[in-house]
Formats: C-alpha cells, sequence, structure tokens
C-alpha cells in the first residue's frame, strides 16, 4: 500500500489483495452501497482502494454547480447596497487606517455604477444590471461578509477554487468527486465549462486533481464550439479508422492496461489511468447527446435566451455575445447535472483583451461590468428558474462566487481597484434557506460590519460539504505526511443559511 494512500495507517501485518483489504476493514459495505447505485458488480468495485467515502450526514444536495467570476466582481454595484456611498460619491475617501491598495486606487468614494431596487418578498436590493436575479432573490442567500487572504488575482483565485493559495491541491470539485462518486459511469464527475475567451488564472491548476487520484480532475468541455470535448473523437485526418477497428483497439488496450494493473497491485495511479480511459471511450456514445442544445424545446431555449440566430443580432447591443455564451454553458449545466454530472463549474470574464471584457474593472466598472453582469443575471437566472421547473433546485446547490471584491474608492476616475478585504457569494437550491443575508461589510462595503467574525472561503467549502452530505473535516487524503482536505484546518457551516 503506498504511503500516500488514505488507508496507509491500516496496513494489514500480510499482504492482501485491495479487495480482501478492503472487506476486512469494512470497506466492503460502502463498496456495496456504490455498486447499487451505480448499478456494478459489488464484487469488482469491492477490489478497488479508491472507492470514494459515503455520506457522513442526510444530504440536502446531490449536484452542484458554481458560477464563478473570474477577475474580482464588484459587490458594490451588483448586490451590495450602500446607500453612503452614493451619499459621499466624490468626496475624499477616508477609510479611517492605513490602506495598501493594489494599483493605489484610493481616489474619491464613488457611488455604485447603477441604481439599485427591492426585490422579492425579502426586498432585497439589486444593481439594475443584475435585476434578471431579483425573480430568484427569496431563494437565494446572499452572503456579504466573504473576506479573501490575497489580492492577487492567482492567489485569490486558487484560494477560492482549491482552498489553498498555493498550486499542488485538488479544486473543489475533484474533491466532490472523491468523496461521493459517479452517479453516471458515462460521465465524468466533474465538468469545467471555461470562458470561450480564454482561461481563468492558474488555468487547469483550478480543476485538477493534484495528489488525488486522476479520475477525480475537472474534464473541459466548450459548449457551442465545433469540437466540445478535444480528442474525444479520431482527427479527421484519420480516415482510415473504422467504428470496428476502434471497438477492437479499445478492447486491446483494456486488455493490456489491466495486465498491467494486476502485476502491479499496490499502485493506484494506474487504477486512475485506466479509469480515465475508460470514461473517454464511454463518453464518445454518452457525451455528444449530453451537451447537444438542439434537442431541448423552444420554450427551453427563449428561457435562455437561445432562441435567436447569432447572425441576426443586433450588433450595436454590447452584451449580446457575453448573455449568448454565458447563457449556453447555463444550459449545458443543467443537461450535464440532468444526466448525473455531480460538479459542474462555469467560468466567466477571462478575457485579456483591451478595452477589458473581464470584471478587473480598473478602469471603468460601466464599461467592463455591463455586458458580463448582464449575460450573467440572464443565465444564472435562466438556470435557477430551468432546475426549479424541472423539480431539481430543491437537491442541486447553486453557488455564485468570485475570488475578491472591489473597493469603494474610485481608481481613474470610473474604474475600482481590488478589494480582498470583503466581497459577496450568494447560494441557492439545495438545502439553502433562501430570501436571507448573512453577514454584512460596513458603510462603505470596504471591510466586515464585524470583523471578529468574516466569512471565509473555508466556510463557504464547508458548507457546500455539508449540504453534500459530507463532515468537511473528514473529507481527507495523506499527503506528504498530512491529512489533506478541501478546507485545510479551517472552516465551519454557515448554519443561518441552512435549511
Amino acid at each position: 500500500m503506498r504511503n500516500d494512500s488514505p488507508f496507509h495507517r491500516m496496513t494489514a501485518p500480510r499482504a492482501l489483495s485491495r479487495r480482501d483489504f478492503l472487506w476486512q476493514t469494512g470497506g466492503g459495505l460502502g463498496g456495496v452501497a456504490l455498486a447499487s447505485m451505480l448499478g456494478r458488480d459489488a464484487f469488482a468495485l469491492a477490489d478497488d482502494a479508491l472507492a470514494p467515502a459515503m455520506p457522513a450526514v442526510a444530504p440536502k444536495a446531490k449536484r452542484v454547480v458554481q458560477l464563478f467570476m473570474s477577475g474580482a466582481a464588484s459587490h458594490l454595484d451588483l448586490f451590495d447596497f450602500k446607500p453612503d456611498l452614493i451619499r459621499y460619491d466624490g468626496k475624499p475617501s477616508d477609510f479611517g487606517e492605513k490602506v495598501e491598495a493594489f494599483q493605489d486606487g484610493l481616489g474619491p468614494w464613488l457611488r455604485p455604477v447603477w441604481d439599485f431596487k427591492p426585490y422579492g418578498q425579502c426586498g432585497k436590493m439589486l444593481g439594475e444590471t443584475v435585476a434578471e436575479l431579483g425573480a430568484h432573490v427569496d431563494d437565494i442567500a446572499f452572503i456579504h461578509n466573504v473576506t479573501s487572504r490575497s489580492g492577487v488575482h492567482s492567489t485569490a483565485t486558487m484560494l477560492a477554487s482549491t482552498g489553498f493559495q498555493l498550486p499542488g491541491f485538488p479544486g473543489a470539485g475533484c474533491w466532490v468527486s472523491y468523496g461521493l462518486g459517479s452517479m453516471n459511469e458515462n460521465l465524468p464527475t466533474f465538468v469545467v465549462l471555461p470562458d470561450h475567451r480564454g482561461m481563468p488564472s492558474n488555468g487547469v491548476k483550478n480543476w485538477d486533481s493534484a495528489f488525488l487520484p486522476n479520475q477525480h480532475s475537472g474534464t473541459v468541455i466548450y459548449p457551442g464550439a465545433e469540437s466540445p470535448m478535444a480528442d474525444l473523437h479520431p482527427h479527421a485526418a484519420g480516415r482510415f479508422v473504422r467504428e470496428a477497428s476502434e471497438r477492437d483497439a479499445q478492447e486491446l488496450l483494456a486488455h493490456l492496461n489491466r495486465t498491467h494493473a494486476e502485476a502491479r497491485p499496490d499502485d493506484a495511479r494506474l487504477d486512475a489511468r485506466i479509469r480515465s480511459y475508460e470514461l473517454a471511450a464511454r463518453m464518445q456514445l454518452s457525451a455528444p447527446e449530453a451537451v447537444d442544445m438542439k434537442a431541448e424545446p423552444e420554450h427551453v431555449l427563449r428561457l435562455y435566451g437561445l432562441d435567436r440566430n447569432p447572425e441576426t443580432w443586433d450588433k450595436d447591443i454590447n452584451d449580446t455575445e457575453e448573455s449568448y455564451v454565458f447563457a449556453q454553458k447555463c444550459l449545458t449545466a443543467r443537461r450535464l447535472l440532468e444526466r448525473g454530472v455531480r460538479f459542474v463549474q462555469v467560468w466567466s470574464g477571462n478575457d485579456n483583451s483591451f478595452p477589458r471584457r473581464n470584471w478587473d474593472s480598473h478602469e471603468d466598472i460601466r464599461r467592463d461590468h455591463g455586458p458580463l453582469s448582464r449575460g450573467m443575471a440572464r443565465g444564472a437566472a435562466a438556470l435557477i428558474a430551468d432546475l426549479k421547473q424541472r423539480g431539481m433546485l430543491e437537491d442541486t446547490l447553486v453557488i455564485w462566487t468570485t475570488e475578491f471584491g472591489r473597493m469603494p474608492s474610485s481608481q481613474s476616475g470610473k474604474g475600482r481597484d481590488h478589494n480582498p478585504f470583503v466581497y459577496t457569494n450568494w447560494m441557492c437550491g439545495g438545502g439553502i434557506r433562501g430570501g436571507v443575508t448573512h453577514g454584512e461589510s460596513d458603510q462603505w462595503g470596504y471591510k466586515p460590519l464585524d470583523r471578529r467574525n468574516p466569512t471565509t472561503t473555508y466556510d463557504i467549502h464547508a458548507t457546500m460539504l455539508h449540504l453534500l452530505g459530507i463532515d468537511h473535516t473528514k473529507l481527507t487524503w495523506r499527503h506528504n505526511g498530512a491529512d489533506r482536505r478541501l478546507t485545510d484546518v479551517h472552516g465551519h457551516v454557515i448554519a443561518p443559511i441552512v435549511a
């Protein structure tokens, strides 16, 4: 048994097969339970030392979709209404303490660039650019006192996506995949839908499995692209490849892989690699259907704003592309979740061209946030409505996040600098008490009102795992002499937002 296996401390005094070892230590019970869920042979599964843990508490959610606004979306202009910024707009900013800003963006106070109005029975105030989410605020819990440990995009994004500021740790979706396993053997457990214009800070490190077995890494899909999944089918140049010959080749490779693995029973990396190859083969049949939006009825396409041909768009409307592409990803996310994918991550805002098409609005909030926030609100609102009408929202957790917020003071007159001291997340669906706000920022939206009790990324992750039925302190993997977990040595479930 490898030293970094989660079972390393229970090594038997004599050599055992993985099957015997798991059954003698009780792991067979987990194998039976998972085999029932997957419809697989229990004894075959018990032979796998990487069988995931079973839920520790009754789960309220089965699946997660995370909407990640890469580049730091401004809480002050979208979700966290601060009347004092209107009252003191243009006056010299005074934080009452020395502030070290990322780009010295400490100009005068800057009011929200969009007007706010109340929505829902809860009366939640939203900026007009995200008004389409107003129909769902009574299902949403807003968290306005989230803090980051970094004001640098790369490290803050890593912290929000993996729980650590340094690379080399599994993404949140990887931990969910490891903890709960698959609901559909023919599709990945964790799928990533990047922004079509580019990767976020750190790229694949945000969803890589790191020291967890490789099958828990996120699978990247580009909805709407000519080839949504790279290398799923033979290249166009390989016209000599036929269905029968490919099937024969796969069977031969499977035989060779298994023969190789049987000679090395203690190397779980081989199992992970073989599982990845086998999944890729199964995906050739199931994945194309899962991402084919042409099968959706007209009323669903209309809900997401996907019922019009892009060639007929009014080119003067500057948010059309952002709205359409984000909505495509949201609809694809619903189709994947509906077919058994556990965790879908949707990224927005990864465009480094200029003028900006990302959330990192140092120069002009209205110009940069406008198209992105309208597109995000339309897609997210449609996703929530679609999940709700299908009866899926009650066991699907929707998480909206970004790596940090933006300052209440102005930069370059119309922009805002980085603010790691406070920002907003929101959650909706599976097990969430809707229509509530947890935590407050101060009068400026600069730091948490109660600086002793902020909400952290660890708390967000702990709450997510709790709603999935997992105790975040017990979902661990032994690596380099430490029991690593998504929440490191921190984190508390945010009880007030749990239904």
